[in-house]
């Protein structure tokens, strides 16, 4: 039995080997992809940014709608709704929801109150939409900038055994810039996703509040 062991490990050390050749190119046709995917996180989080100062000098810094006064406005009805809502200070996606949903004044309550809840929906999934690209490239980032720091290390192991200084060199300055590009990337991304994310909520919370105003008015 020892013997037949003996004979058989050599084999078995030889699919090991070949195993480990399958794996490394595996791992080395890795690289330029994960550094193209990297590339692609890094302007995207640039854009994202980019985005995020341009939404807020051409529609946040333009919210100026004062809630009680648009409100009492509603109740007090001396002025038509519409009316209200356009000389409001409200962002233009909330304007045409509010204006849609006093569109249709034919409606039964129940179905005024069904458009409104579709309505509202809309508005959350588009800002779903807007904030789930960069929570995408937050999770990304990191990820590949492990991948891409991990797959040129094997290279360099082999080149530091044998005394390839140059090779291995330019497998740690690899490793090292996908980590940093990786971590920037998720770090803009984050903040992006963080200041959005408090942007819509209280956007939602505006357009759910006056939806709600015009709703019980219309009841009354």
């Amino acid at each position: 039995m020892i013997q037949i062991l003996a004979a058989a490990a050599p084999g078995a050390e030889d699919t090991a080997f070949h195993l480990s050749d399958i794996l490394r190119a595996l791992a080395g046709s890795l690289e330029l992809p994960v550094i193209v995917v990297l590339i692609i996180c890094a302007a995207s989080a640039v854009l994202l940014l980019g985005w995020t100062i341009a939404e807020y000098f051409t529609e946040r810094r333009h919210l100026k709608a004062r809630l009680p006064e648009l409100l009492e406005a509603i109740r007090e009805d001396k002025v038509p709704t519409a009316d209200c809502i356009a000389a409001s200070g409200l962002l233009k996606s909330q304007k045409a929801a509010l204006a849609e949903l006093l569109a249709h004044p034919d409606f039964s309550p129940e179905m005024r109150e069904a458009l409104a809840v579709r309505l509202i929906e809309e508005q959350q999934m588009k800002y779903d939409r807007t904030v789930r690209l960069s929570e995408l490239v937050s999770r990304l980032g990191p990820m590949f900038g492990l991948l891409g720091t991990l797959i040129p290390l094997g290279p360099g192991i082999i080149a530091l055994g044998q005394g390839d200084t140059f090779t291995l060199s330019n497998s740690l300055l690899v490793a090292f810039d996908t980590t940093i590009v990786g971590l920037i990337s998720a770090a803009v991304a984050t903040v992006v996703s963080t200041v959005r994310r408090a942007w819509y909520k209280n956007y939602m919370s505006v357009l759910e509040t006056v939806a709600e105003s015009i709703l019980d008015k219309e009841k009354k």
